[in-house]
This record gives structure tokens, sequence and C-alpha cells, in this order.
């Protein structure tokens, strides 16, 4: 017994124990029968038909108000509150939700916006009625299971008989006690395929597609289980050279939270914008202007990286089977229902033939009864008992043909058919009523026999009759991992403070070193030979006498550092060359043999592997004869840091001179292509471009008949208009055939480059004029097709050599006219041989992992230091 239970009578201390662990109990029962009341009544949908209870409850009430017509959605809440015992609130929200995924409901009014993140108009103001697709998929009265509505007064569906996937085509959301669930949209389309694959016995794979647009990356998918991640992007383009356009939103935004969080990146300094326009109606469009200098590739990849135009969704597939949660992935859930499907069409397929052969049944007792005037035996007849023996004993005659056995049900309906149809009776349209019946019959019957292809046909004409304009909004693609430390805008300034050795913003008194951003780290060198990264910061201590400071790029291997040290106050003096492409981060690292005493005695940071010359001066002592000599650094090898170097001299150095400033001994670097991303890399993934030395630049040319030259920059972005990209050869020309809107003819132009910072147009700026082919090859071939007159034979196709056909001109200018005749198509075949001067033999090129260093604010001594030693 507790210490305050001690001073109570014994039996009053025992029964408050008792009533404690009474109400304890209790409190365990009513959570877990309130948990799985939310889970199973109003947040999880079930595997069935894909509802969950309320959105069940409003399909059911807008069948029972069905007429046709536009219904006020006030008035489907208020009926539906007849099956749903929560307030109108929440029935008005689910109605909207599915309202707005324009697949059930026919809405009418102001429903809001997805795109914009409007609400919809008042309940009073919108109005509604099922769809075509509705009534033909989720009901069908006669295979229904019901149950009573929770006050007794009604009937309403267990499960609605819906014959399609409808949970994986409109997605489900929800969040219970202890339990959760997210169903990610997918395609109309594609989900009819994937059902009749899986009837087939093929393979399918389903992936989301968002009702936003925009771009997804579904690589870890995990077919929707949990664990698996999905990417999505918004669709961003460049307009012009300061403006971004946003055409497209991932999936979960909407322009508001998205433009939202684009102006918070500006205000952090992560991103640099000028304004943002949203013009956003019907269709997304959001202008994002740029300040003049700002990369509009950067701040694309920027904007991936810190605002909501990429975000990361994570499925967790689940739903209620026989009452209780079942995890299970997308592609489960699409067989589960397709079988259903099948299964529901068998039952409607019995249920009809049960129909037609009860129809045929009495439409051939009726025959009989009529055309053998049966009737008339009954004349006599002065009972019931009497009607209806008469009438049995009159039929058996004619009846072996029947397919079951004559009920007092049949015969009570044959003595109700009225005299009126009796004299009318017409036995040959009631033999085609029979014979009709008899088809039907065979029709079903044969549906029944092969009930898998009858479930295909099904979903094909589901397809055929509303798949209209429900293609695939959301396009697959591979993303490449954007790093924040490449893309973010250097909003704050870096200084040191080289004697007392501290580095970071704040130090506004001492040398200014560089801009970097809050998320930068800095890597610097002391003349004790240290080195260390650290995070960019407001002030931090790193060693005292810094000989170099600059922002640290991960994976560097293009920026070489060139070292001279002396090892120990009286050692020898050693020279070494090293890249430093990780560390661990505010570890002190020793370049020298570590020594104490040991002392820079040169150093230079290099962005592209310079190496210089520099002159080596000693000391007079003793019997030395050679006190001065050149040292090249590209004699040197490039090693890792840890590397003791190689010896210089073993007598003092009174100093070192630069004699001539290097240049990069780094070989030329290949840049790949990766179509999968439209992407460029130097991993080796896609098609290998060329070798690019440092003034080396990409043609670009577009299906518009816009061409522009570009530096190979890693963080470009590729549109899908492009049609040629490779590395530019300043002097072969580009060839193109154009069709010329105004003139209504062909045209041949040849052309070299003339601006390669400008992008320039070299067709007609008529809008019916187009690009037919553009070839890069020296001397390319054309073929062409002739259209065929009528009544005449169709002129031979003509070959023509382009570099004969035409000189190099101009890009502006309008070139030869092809021919006068009427074309049909233009194809481009082999080019002819051509035997290019070949270059210099360039040795075997390095794969690097990082893009070309440039020095923002270049300098003559920037990364170098020259000291007279004592």
């Amino acid at each position: 017994m507790s210490e305050e239970n001690q001073n109570l009578p014994e039996d009053l201390g025992d029964n408050q124990q008792d009533t404690i662990t009474r109400v304890g109990g209790m409190y365990k029962d009513w959570f877990l029968d309130y948990a799985s009341y939310v889970i199973l009544e109003r947040a999880v949908p079930a595997i069935e038909d894909g509802f969950k209870p309320v959105q069940r409850r409003i399909m059911h009430s807008m069948k029972d108000l069905d007429d046709g017509r536009y219904n006020k959605v006030a008035n489907i809440v208020g009926h539906t509150m007849q099956y749903h015992p929560h307030g109108d609130a929440s029935i008005a929200d689910a109605m909207v939700q599915i309202g707005q995924k324009d697949l059930l409901i026919d809405t009418q009014g102001n429903w809001g916006n997805i795109l914009t993140g409007d609400g919809a108009a008042a309940s009073r103001y919108i109005e509604a009625r099922l769809s075509k697709f509705a009534l033909e998929v989720i009901f069908s009265p006669k295979i229904t299971d019901w149950q009573l509505s929770y006050d007794g007064r009604k009937r309403e569906p267990i499960n609605l008989p819906v014959k399609f996937p409808l949970l994986l085509a409109q997605g489900a959301e929800g969040i219970a006690v202890g339990l959760s669930t997210k169903l990610l949209p997918h395609n109309f389309n594609e989900l009819l395929d994937a059902s009749i694959k899986h009837l087939k016995g093929k393979r399918f794979t389903i992936l989301p597609d968002f009702p936003t647009g925009g771009i997804m990356d579904a690589g870890n998918y995990n077919d929707g289980n949990r664990g698996g991640k999905v990417r999505v992007r918004a669709r961003i383009s460049q307009l012009d050279k300061n403006t971004l356009v946003i055409n497209e939103i991932p999936f979960g935004t909407n322009t508001s939270s998205l433009i939202d969080s684009i102006l918070k990146a500006n205000d952090k300094g992560k991103i640099k914008i000028k304004k943002i326009e949203d013009n956003t109606a019907a269709d997304v469009e959001i202008l994002v202007h740029l300040p003049a200098g700002i990369s509009p590739d950067k701040t694309i990849d920027a904007l991936y990286a810190f605002t909501a135009c990429e975000s990361s969704i994570s499925p967790l597939a689940c739903v209620i089977e026989d009452n209780k949660p079942l995890f299970i992935g997308v592609s489960e859930i699409l067989r589960r229902s397709t079988d259903n499907t099948v299964e529901l069409l068998r039952q409607e397929l019995e249920i009809e033939l049960s129909e037609l052969e009860e129809q045929w049944h009495f439409s051939s007792l009726e025959r009989i009864f009529i055309e053998n005037r049966i009737y008339r035996e009954i004349e006599e007849e002065e009972t019931w008992e009497g009607v209806i023996n008469a009438i049995d004993n009159g039929l058996k005659p004619f009846i072996g043909h029947l397919k079951r056995a004559v009920t007092e049900d049949d015969i009570v309906r044959l003595t109700e058919i009225r005299i009126k149809r009796i004299s009318k009776f017409d036995i040959d349209k009631a033999q085609q009523k029979i014979d009709a019946l008899e088809g039907e019959i065979a029709r079903v019957k044969d549906h029944l026999a092969h009930l898998i292809e009858f479930a295909i046909n099904y979903f094909t004409q589901l397809k055929k009759n509303y798949g209209q304009g429900r293609e695939r909004k959301t396009e697959i693609r591979v993303f490449d991992d954007i790093e924040a430390s490449k893309v973010v805008i250097r909003n704050t300034k870096l200084y040191v403070n080289r004697e007392e050795g501290f580095v970071g913003t704040s130090l506004k008194r001492d040398e200014y070193v560089c801009d970097c951003s809050d998320i930068d780290d800095i890597i610097v060198f002391t003349r004790q030979g240290k080195m260390m990264i650290t995070k960019v910061d407001t002030k931090t201590f790193v060693g005292k006498d810094i000989i170099h400071v600059a922002v640290f790029k991960k994976k560097d291997k293009r920026t070489i550092y060139n070292l001279i040290y002396r090892d120990g106050k009286a050692g020898a003096t050693y020279v070494k060359r090293f890249f430093v492409s990780s560390t661990t981060r505010d570890r002190e690292y020793d370049l020298t043999n570590g020594v104490a005493g040991s002392v820079v005695q040169y150093f230079t940071a290099n962005p592209n592997g310079e190496a210089e010359i520099v002159t080596i001066l000693l000391r007079q002592k003793g019997s030395i004869k050679k006190l001065k000599w050149d040292m090249d650094f590209a004699d040197i090898l490039i090693k890792g840091r840890n590397s003791k170097g190689n010896i210089v001299t073993k007598y003092p150095i009174k100093r070192i001179e630069l004699k001539e400033k290097g240049v990069s001994t780094l070989k030329p670097r290949k840049i790949w292509f990766d179509e999968t991303v439209r992407r460029l890399n130097v991993d080796g993934r896609g098609e290998l471009l060329g070798a690019f030395k440092g003034d080396d630049r990409l043609l670009i040319v577009h299906s518009n008949g816009s061409v522009k030259t570009i530096l190979p920059e890693l963080t470009t972005h590729f549109d899908d208009h492009m049609v040629v990209l490779e590395k530019w050869n300043p002097k072969k020309p580009i060839s193109a055939i154009y069709w010329d809107g105004e003139k209504e003819r062909y045209y041949v132009k040849r052309f070299l480059i003339e601006n390669e910072n400008k992008e320039e147009t070299f067709i007609t700026d008529h809008p019916k004029s187009q690009l037919e082919i553009v070839s890069t090859d020296w001397r390319p071939v054309a073929d062409i097709e002739f259209a065929k007159p009528r009544g005449k034979e169709a002129k031979p196709n003509l070959e023509v050599n382009l570099e004969e056909f035409i000189a190099i001109k101009g890009i502006k200018a309008l070139g030869n006219q092809l021919t006068t005749e009427k074309i049909k198509i233009v194809n481009l075949l082999a080019s002819l041989p051509y035997e290019e001067e070949e270059p210099l033999p360039a040795e075997e090129m390095d794969v690097v992992d990082e893009e070309d260093i440039t020095d923002d604010h270049p300098d003559e001594n920037d990364g170098q230091i020259s000291m007279e030693l004592d």
C-alpha cells in the first residue's frame, strides 16, 4: 500500500486501489475503442471501394437525389446527414475534395482552385450531380450489401460495388490515432492499362500522376509502401536572360505557398530575385524576375534547393480490409481491385442471366397460355384452387421444353393478364421476343464463359469513353542531386585577421577575403604548415599567421596547392603539390613532416592547377657554389596532402621569388551529357561531348531555329527543344534547311557563329517559318522527296550536297531556294567524307568530380605568399 494510504482505514484503502484499477482499465478500453473508431470510420479508406465512410455516404446520398439535374451542395450535405453522424462542415469539406478531383462529381460554380489554394464558395452557392463515369462504375444496387444507418431509419451500403481502381486514381490521405495513410493519385488511363495487363498475366508498373503536373523522380517509390519516397519539382524554364517562369507546381503546394517560400529564401539570402508576378488563372504562371548579373541556371537549382519548388513525399499505403488496417503496395491494391471488378462483373452477369431466363420462362408460358387458349378452361371453375389446377393441367402437355418447373406464382401471373392483351396477342411478335431473349441469354452465357475477356473489354471501353483528356500530367524523370553550397547566393562577406588568426563575417575592420554564404565551409592555411576546414561563422580562431583563406569546395581536385616548407628549425627544405578534396571539419592537419619549428616558405593556391616557375636564392654559407636557380612546379608530381614532398635543398634559403606565372598542368576535362536528367557531368554518365579546356564552348541549336554557344558549366539546364548539343568548333559551318513562312518555300543556308556570347535566330521570323533539318557535319547531304502531283507520277528523289549547293554566308542571310517543286519530306543522308586537320595528340584526360573554379576577385598576388626568411 502507498504511503498516502497508510493512514486510511484498511478497507477504505483497498476500495480506493480497486477504484483506481477500474478507472485505468476503463480509460484503456475507451482509448482503444476511440482509436478503432477513428481508424475504421473516419480516416482510412476501405480496399473494397476506395472510400472513407463520409465519402461513401456522400455518393449514396447523391444517388438518392439523382434525377439528372444539379442539386445544391447544401441540399446534398443535409441529405447525407441522415447517414453520417457528424456535422455538415466535415461533409461539405469532403465533398469539395471529391469534386476537385474531377472524376466522380460534375460540378457547377466556384469549387475552389487546387493550383492557387483558393477555397470553394459556400455550399448554398455551388451545385453538383453525379458524373456519367460515377453512374457507370460505382452503383449497382442488386449486388450491393446493405446495413442500417446509425439511427436505424435508413439503409446504407456497407461498400459500394466500384468496378474501377478508384482508390489509386483519387489517392487518399488520413491521420487516425496511432495510424496514418497517404496514397498518392495515379493516372486514370495507366491504371486501366495496368488492370488489362494484370488480367492478361503480364507484369505492370504504376507510378503517381499529380493534378498539379510538375516533374517527378519516382526511383525510390517502393510501390507506395512505407519507406518509399517521391521527389517532385516545379516545372521552371527560362523566359529570357532575366526572367524565369514556373508553369507547373509540385503536388501538395499551391502558388501562394510556393511564392511565400521563394520570398523567404530571398529574405534569408539563399537566392536573389528582383520581384515575383503571379499570373495564375486556369493554368499556373509565376514570373520570377532576376537582378542583372544573376545566373538563371544557378537560380533554378537554388529554387529547387531552398524553396518549395522541390519537395519530397513519403507514401504510406494503408487500407481497411475486414475491419483491420492493412499495409499493402499499390500494385497489390490494383490487383485486388481488378480481381474484385471481375467478381462484380460476374455477379452482374449472373443476375442479368437469371433475369433474362425468368423473362424467357414467363414469355414462353404466356405464349402457351394464350396460343393454346388455356384461359378458357377456367370459365367453369368456381374456386381459386380450381382455377389454379385447371391452368396447371392445361399447361402440362406444352411445357416440356421449359428450363424449370412451373410454380404457383407463375400461374398467378398468368391469371393477371388482361383480356385486351389476350385479344391483341401476336404470336409472331411473341416468338420474336422469345428469340431475342434467347440471343441475350446466349450472349450473357458467353460473357460468363469468357469472363476475363469480358473484363478486359470492360476496362478498354472505360478508357475509350472516359480516358480522353486524362493523359499523364506529371513528367517522370531522374533528378540530379543539387548541392546547396554550389547554388546558394553569396550573401555575406568573409574577413580575416592574419596575424591574430581569426576568420569570420563580423571582422569588418580587418582584411576582406571574398563573398560567401552562411552554409559555406572555409579552408585556412597557416605559416606553421597547418590546415583547417571550418564552417563560416561570425568569428572563429583557426591559428595565428594565416597565409591563405578561401571558400572550400568538396571533392575539388582541380584546385592545386603549391607548397615549399622548411622541415624543423634547421632541416632541409621540401616542395610538394597536392589537392584537398575532403577532410574532417574543425580538425587541424599538418602539411609538413611534423617536426617542431617547421615553417612554410612559399605557398600558392591555383584554381586550375597552374604551375609557376620560382627562383630559389640561398644564403651564403661555407663553400656553396650555386646560390640561385629556377624551379618549375610543373616538374613536381601532384600527390596527396600527407606526402612529405621532394627535397629542394639542405641549405638555408634566403628567399623565394616568383619568376614566371604558370599555366594549367591539368589535362583537358571530359564532359558527358546525361539525357535522362538533361544535365552535364564529369562522371561518365551519358554521351561523351569531348575534352574541354578553359575556353572551349558548347554549341546548342533549338528546334525554333535559334543557336548559341555557352561555357560547359555543370549547372546549365537544357530544355526539351534542343536538337543539337556538341562541342563547338568555330571553323565548322552549320548547315540548315528551313521553310520560310512568308515566301512558302524551302531555303538552304550555311553559316558560322558570328557572336559566341549571343543567342541568334538563323531562320526568318515569320510565325509559320520552321526549321526542317540542321547538320554540323562538314559535308552534309540531304535527300529531297517530292510530293506526287494529282494524276501524275512523283518526281524521283533528289540528293543535294549542301556544301556545293551554297557557300558559307552570314547567319542573317536568307539562303538559296532549295527547289520550286512541292516537297513531301526532307531527310539527311550520310555525310561525305572529310579529313579534318588533326590536333596535337592529347594525353589521356582526367575525369574529375567538380566544375572549374573561377575566382570572383582575381588579383596578381591572390593565394600567393613570398617572404623574406631569417
